[in-house]
């Protein structure tokens, strides 16, 4: 058995194939299941998702090498023992005899992502070039280390339980599943326990496209239907879409109008799922939906987006003047996001911000990039610095939110 202290290593080992060679007993690996039969293995890595592997890390922190780990997983809190994994080693999840396992679909038609254009890079070639002579004869870089590595420490922070991040905004067009996935991919890469995204948005949600998903199969009902709590870890990645890293995606649906998820089915899977990952972050439906609600109250921390106009910080103030007059006040543990969807928004930014802190949530700004505006999956090495630092001192300041005692 691993030792606690090594116990995510461990998970990390496994998941990524470097435990002893051939099956798992149990758990089927490779071969999709037919129907009345045993969950699917983890589907493979996708490309195109953010962080490259070894060749260009991204936010100009250095991954962590592997340290060789026994080849038994634990699931992902010491303090919840898996007596199923132990004492019946030839178990797997059952699969309800009434639910068939769902067809696996493509998230983008071949002939609609073939209209696509390249992606760009977030920003002009002048101004990089021009960013980078200003840092060579600059007195800033070492400040600019020190708070790169204060803010890796944060990211990298210990936790005893799983940390739930809840996503969502006022409206649609804000720019709240492009946070979502940023979000994801920076603590996935920081971080070296398992990083969970779920999509809690069935209605034609993007954030499979976003995270560079190639196909889709179980979703969050399906799994709300599942779930049990005796599952190991690796039967309940076997239901979901393994991404770079050690980051796994839960879709909404599979790209079909129709899709529903109620509130005890959300509860259900987040609440059973809390303790194999060590942060989820959940893209949720717009306000006032019941399940986005469900969502920021169940949650640690929240991200309420909103487009840098006027009309986006207005509503974004009336939502906020609406949650510090619930019976427990969760502003304080929300950050609103002003994102730039345009390269010079018409609004002075300081001052909208400063009328956002005064009901007591915290505000930061998404800068406009080039390629995060284009849409498509979301490549971090393209990524304009800016947003790059923007996106990562979100989500250290998301992060240390939701490590507060409530």
């Amino acid at each position: 058995m691993p030792s606690g202290e090594n116990w995510q290593n461990d998970v990390l080992r496994d998941l990524r194939g470097g435990g002893p060679q051939g099956p798992r007993p149990g758990v089927p690996a490779q071969q999709p299941p037919a129907e009345n039969a045993q969950a699917p293995g983890p589907q493979a890595e996708t490309p195109g998702y953010g962080y490259p592997h070894q060749q260009q890390p991204a936010y100009g922190y250095p991954p962590q090498q592997p340290q060789p780990q026994p080849p038994h997983p634990q699931p992902y809190a010491e303090q919840h023992p898996q007596p199923h994994a132990e004492q019946h080693p030839q178990a797997a999840p059952q699969q309800s005899p009434r639910r068939a396992a769902p067809d696996t679909r493509p998230v983008v038609d071949k002939r609609l992502a073939a209209t696509g254009l390249k992606p760009r890079h977030g920003e002009p070639f002048a101004a990089r070039a021009l960013r980078a002579v200003r840092r060579t004869v600059s007195s800033s870089a070492a400040r600019e280390v020190a708070e790169t590595t204060a803010t890796a420490e944060t990211l990298q922070r210990t936790v005893t339980t799983g940390r739930q991040i809840a996503v969502t905004s006022i409206r649609g067009g804000s720019g709240k599943t492009t946070v979502a996935a940023l979000l994801g991919a920076t603590y996935a890469h920081y971080r070296q326990d398992p990083v969970l995204l779920v999509e809690a948005d069935p209605a034609l949600g993007s954030l499979p496209l976003r995270l560079g998903a190639e196909s889709l199969r179980w979703t969050t009902g399906d799994l709300a239907a599942l779930v049990e709590p005796q599952m190991s870890l690796l039967d309940i990645t076997g239901y979901l879409v393994q991404l770079p890293q050690n980051a796994w995606l839960l879709p909404g649906s599979q790209g079909q109008v129709g899709a529903m998820l109620d509130t005890r089915g959300y509860e259900r899977v987040m609440v059973s799922l809390r303790r194999y990952f060590g942060v989820t972050v959940v893209d949720c439906e717009t306000l006032p939906a019941e399940v986005a609600r469900t969502a920021l109250s169940a949650a640690q921390a929240r991200v309420l987006t909103a487009p840098a106009t006027l009309e986006g910080v207005a509503s974004t103030r009336s939502v906020l003047e609406w949650m510090r007059g619930l019976p427990r006040d969760i502003t304080t543990t929300t950050v609103v996001v002003l994102t730039e969807t345009a390269p010079h928004p018409g609004l002075d930014l300081d001052k909208a911000a400063e009328q956002l802190k005064a009901t007591g949530a915290s505000v930061r700004v998404l800068p406009y990039d080039r390629h995060l505006a284009a849409g498509g999956a979301i490549r971090t090495d393209l990524l304009a610095r800016p947003t790059r630092q923007a996106a990562t001192r979100l989500a250290a300041e998301v992060f240390e939110l939701s490590q507060k005692r409530r």
